[in-house]
């Protein structure tokens, strides 16, 4: 990828001083290269062949979301094993050059093939065909003791279970510290949905499932439903569910918001989880009100499948303020206008902070057309 305009923008100046955490946020997980096909006439079936009008490549995977932090302006430390072949290289120096995510806790290793996935985006909707092997270390032999970090994002599917004193993650080590543990969790192909994964939950402090996951784990029959189960369980609970936007509850605060998705076309949904996850981290280290957060998270990720692409997609704070001042300056009076308008108003208090040139997303090096025609 190349970059746009590259001014970074904190904005959690305000809250940093002595003693604070050297990252807002640790992350672990598999790093992917990604290739993107783009502008197909059709799906491919058997025995076709399909020329695609774009490609792109991009670091996927646990990249997705380190990106997607970055470019809001956290500071993002990620710790993923890497091989020693062309794609590691494009992708280490991809993250840690241009998008500026630290990774000091991360390896390279000696004839380990990295992990790539092709994506075919079609119709609003993508199909992936991937190969890659586990990482040749288990998560806590690589990173020891992590970073002191204003937050953790952890897929609970992929960690050794939380809160045994005898054989502590690096998740627990890092929650020991004073890190907030913010948890997903992906779907179970086996259907079993064992409630044995929610009750990792009393050492997390926010879930952020799908209402698919969710009712799911909860044997719940709506999305509300599932997210007063999960309430019960963890202090920050929110519940995502596509086109219908999203809804939390935060028992600290006593809070609870609905908060409806902006009406956009959805070109490419990938990554588009991980962007509202960043979204959602951000505004909670801000201490912004859940209402707040859940908008933010929900434009965030509204941006992002406007775009092909992964993290390709990840809006930066020039892409948000851009956003802003174009509806700021429209002449739609609808209701629907007004309503973006006043429910987002909070954005006033900060994009004026942001500076002129500020992060916006990248572009793809690999066969540039992968944007060109949609954006």
């Amino acid at each position: 990828m190349t970059g746009m305009p590259d001014t970074r923008y904190d904005p959690l100046a305000d809250a940093r001083g002595p003693g604070t955490a050297e990252f807002d946020v640790f992350l672990w997980g598999p790093v992917f290269l990604d290739i993107i096909f783009t502008g197909l006439p059709e799906r491919p079936t058997g025995g076709t062949e399909v020329w695609a009008e774009g490609m792109g490549s991009s670091p996927g995977g646990i990249a997705n979301l380190a990106i997607a932090a970055s470019r809001l302006g956290l500071r993002t430390s990620l710790a993923a094993a890497f091989g020693d072949d062309d794609y590691a290289d494009f992708c280490w120096r991809t993250l840690s050059e241009q998008e500026h995510v630290d990774l000091g806790r991360s390896r390279r290793f000696d004839n380990w093939h990295s992990p790539v996935t092709m994506s075919v985006a079609y119709d609003g909707d993508r199909s992936m065909v991937t190969h890659g092997h586990p990482s040749p270390v288990p998560a806590s032999e690589m990173i020891g003791q992590p970073p002191r970090s204003g937050a953790v994002i952890v897929d609970l599917g992929d960690v050794e279970p939380l809160g045994d004193p005898e054989r502590p993650t690096w998740v627990d080590l890092a929650r020991k510290e004073g890190a907030r543990v913010f948890a997903d969790v992906g779907w179970d192909g086996t259907g079993v949905w064992s409630p044995r994964v929610l009750d990792q939950l009393r050492y997390c402090d926010a879930f952020l499932p799908n209402a698919g996951e969710a009712m799911a784990y909860t044997r719940t029959d709506s999305p509300q439903d599932a997210l007063y189960a999960l309430a019960d369980r963890v202090p920050l609970a929110v519940v995502t569910n596509g086109a219908e936007g999203a809804l939390g509850i935060d028992a600290k605060t006593g809070e609870e918001a609905r908060v409806p998705a902006l009406r956009v076309p959805a070109l490419d949904p990938t990554g588009a989880g991980d962007v509202f996850g960043a979204g959602l981290v951000l505004g909670t280290l801000s201490g912004w009100a859940l209402a707040d957060r859940l908008a933010f998270a929900t434009l965030c990720s509204a941006l992002a499948v406007q775009q092909f692409g992964g993290s390709l997609a990840a809006p930066g704070w020039g892409d948000i303020a851009d956003w802003w001042h174009d509806l700021q300056k429209s002449d739609d009076q609808s209701s629907y206008s007004r309503s973006l308008r006043r429910r987002y108003e909070f954005l006033d208090d900060i994009v004026p902070s942001v500076p002129v040139g500020a992060v916006r997303r990248a572009v793809a090096t690999i066969a540039r057309n992968a944007d060109v025609t949609h954006n």
